[in-house]
């Protein structure tokens, strides 16, 4: 699952973005609408977006309307000091999801976040099958022919990914970009390296499978 946090506290926004990627999301992060606005047009998705409101170039209130107005969907929680009854109506009428008011617990920050990451998937189970291959999305586990397999959380994003996009081709870019963070260098072998691990661990029948010059793709074994 991946977030975004858009906080201009620096050192907040750090806490948030560390104590979120401690439970196994996957994290961006910006300083203001501009820079939310440029990763959300690069077509990154995003399973949760976590604004501060006022922030150094307007209130997040109003661009999350006219974001909604155009179609988008991404949930949203306003992490913010203006917390009155007024202020968090406001939040919902304009098109949040959650309202959290500052000072905050962080526990309460990430249960709140995960819960939102998972209404972003409603549509899909919480646990996924291909024959022998079970991946628990709720739980993060991962097993084959009953086998608890011991996946890196990348190795885990990855599967996860390409099985809720099964037989389709998925580019090394598209992984990239939904299971790293956008500090990654696009360049690196990261992905490779990561999907040759992940194939070790799975065994054989092999079921993530190369697509010459596109990508991978996720497949139930033949016969």
């Amino acid at each position: 699952m991946r977030v975004m946090v858009v906080e201009d506290d620096e050192n907040l926004r750090l806490a948030v973005t560390t104590e979120l990627a401690r439970t196994g999301l996957e994290v961006d992060e910006a300083a203001d609408l501009a820079g939310a606005d440029r990763m959300l047009g690069a077509g990154s998705g995003y399973d949760c977006v976590v604004f501060d409101r006022m922030l150094p170039d307007g209130d997040a209130l109003s661009y999350v309307q006219r974001r909604r107005r155009e179609g988008w969907t991404s949930p949203v929680l306003f992490l913010t000091a203006l917390d009155t009854v007024a202020d968090v109506v406001a939040g919902f009428e304009h098109g949040g999801d959650d309202y959290l008011g500052k000072p905050f617990a962080m526990a309460e920050l990430t249960a709140r976040v995960h819960i939102l990451t998972r209404r972003a998937g409603t549509a899909r189970p919480s646990v996924l099958r291909s024959a022998d291959l079970e991946v628990d999305c709720a739980r993060r586990q991962v097993r084959r022919a009953g086998v608890l397999l011991g996946l890196t959380t990348k190795e885990y994003a990855v599967l996860e990914y390409l099985i809720t996009r099964a037989g389709q081709a998925v580019s090394r870019s598209e992984l990239l970009d939904h299971c790293w963070d956008s500090s990654t260098d696009p360049m690196s072998n990261v992905v490779d390296v990561t999907v040759r691990r992940l194939r070790g661990k799975l065994g054989e029948p092999e079921m993530v499978h190369t697509v010459r010059g596109r990508g991978y793709r996720f497949a139930e074994p033949r016969g």
